[in-house]
């Protein structure tokens, strides 16, 4: 099992670049996969993306893919999420996640989530 806590969020301008890291614990960071999804106000969590557990495959949810990216350092047993061009709906909570030697674009197949960070984009 690993545990797992994001930061990095706040307030930014449209436009504005940022990353957020997500650290883990408990566990050999590099045999999992590890997912990046988004909550907005009102709205079902969404995926953002994903990287494998070896780092070699990463994959992006359309919105993002010209924009963000997904990098790990398994010396700080880190992953990170860079996003650029932030636009207004790119407000959300943005959670890390963790799969098992297992690849999937679905929240529902992550057994392990860090607590979340606010990302808030003004116009």
């Amino acid at each position: 099992q690993v545990q797992l806590v994001e930061s990095g969020g706040r307030l930014v301008q449209a436009g504005d670049s940022l990353r957020l890291s997500c650290a883990a614990s408990g566990d050999t960071f590099s045999r999992y996969t590890m997912g990046w999804f988004r909550q907005a106000p009102g709205k079902a969590r969404e995926f953002v993306g994903v990287i494998s557990w070896g780092g070699g495959t990463t994959a992006y949810a359309d919105s993002v893919k010209t924009r963000f990216s997904i990098s790990r350092d398994s010396a700080k047993n880190t992953v990170y999420l860079a996003m650029n061009s932030l636009k207004p709906e790119d407000t959300a909570v943005y959670y890390c996640a963790a799969l098992y030697y297992d690849w999937s674009t679905e929240s529902g197949h992550y057994p392990w989530w860090g607590q979340g960070t606010q990302v808030t984009v003004s116009s």
